[in-house]
């Protein structure tokens, strides 16, 4: 019996070499696919000079060799996406959306794994959304009356892409969708900064909350519950500045360090998105297997 389900990564930036990477340290993935549009970039070398197909042909390579893969990781651009997800839905792929195209299941894997693998498309929102919602969630399970929520990502420069710099409206409107809906507030704000300091700065994600009189201790209780969730995934996931209570605003910071595996550790950004991608891709593939035992 296969012990591993194959993987196909369409787009070769940042997100999709940098996925490709930890995907070789999956005891339940294999990367069978690597598709772009440009092969002298530096990901198709990278995967090349790992022994991984790779193909120039975008989505077409799936396309027209169907049997390739069972996952599909898109890695390319929230429009692209939109033209992506029905024909890879009538490829019966499942598909895991890393861009803010919002059209699939929004899942944060601390708080709903197991429903989104059940799911056909799911849609990973943003790295501010992956850093953020689950605080925001941990908040509401305390103090569900916050109507609400602002927060604050920075993010090196240098760890932002050509996708990520063209999906910025993109991942305003997801990051907040993705925070009513996980915490149940009427109004949610988002911010993203990118930082050209150098040294390059580690990711960096503020959470505030207009609230009055909050339960300060049991809001940390929950807010160390829900992070040692995400550390199992994300192991540079760490609270900063502990839940603080100013002017009738509550405020949590995270910082976020990568395993540096394409990027600097400096990159959270792209470790928080990608781990909670494979994350739910090696859920599914556990599953499918167990299904396929004799």
């Amino acid at each position: 019996m296969n012990k591993k389900l194959r993987v196909g990564i369409i787009g070769t930036g940042n997100i999709g070499t940098d996925l490709l990477i930890k995907i070789q340290r999956s005891q339940f993935l294999e990367c069978s696919i690597f598709t772009g549009r440009n092969l002298a970039s530096s990901g198709m070398s990278r995967a090349a000079s790992m022994g991984i197909r790779i193909s120039d042909e975008g989505i077409d390579a799936i396309i027209n060799e169907p049997g390739l893969c069972d996952i599909v990781f898109d890695a390319t651009s929230a429009r692209s996406h939109l033209s992506h997800a029905p024909i890879l839905d009538k490829l019966g792929k499942f598909v895991i959306d890393m861009t803010p195209a919002k059209i699939g299941t929004l899942c944060v894997p601390a708080v709903n794994l197991e429903e989104a693998v059940e799911s056909r498309n799911v849609n990973m929102i943003t790295c501010g959304g992956q850093a953020s919602i689950p605080i925001a969630y941990a908040i509401t399970q305390v103090h569900p009356e916050i109507e609400y929520i602002e927060t604050v990502s920075t993010i090196s420069s240098r760890s932002a892409g050509p996708a990520t710099r063209i999906n910025i409206d993109e991942y305003i409107g997801t990051t907040e969708k993705g925070l009513r809906i996980f915490s149940g507030v009427k109004e949610a704000k988002v911010m993203l900064n990118l930082n050209p300091a150098n040294p390059a700065i580690d990711m960096q994600t503020t959470v505030m909350a207009e609230i009055a009189n909050p339960n300060l201790k049991q809001i940390t209780i929950e807010v160390e519950k829900i992070v040692q969730k995400i550390q199992r995934y994300v192991p540079g996931y760490n609270i900063v500045v502990l839940p603080t209570y100013d002017n009738n605003r509550l405020l949590i910071t995270v910082r976020v360090q990568g395993l540096g595996d394409y990027l600097p550790k400096f990159a959270g950004n792209l470790d928080i998105i990608n781990c909670a991608a494979i994350e739910v891709a090696e859920r599914f593939a556990q599953k499918n297997l167990m299904r396929n035992e004799p």
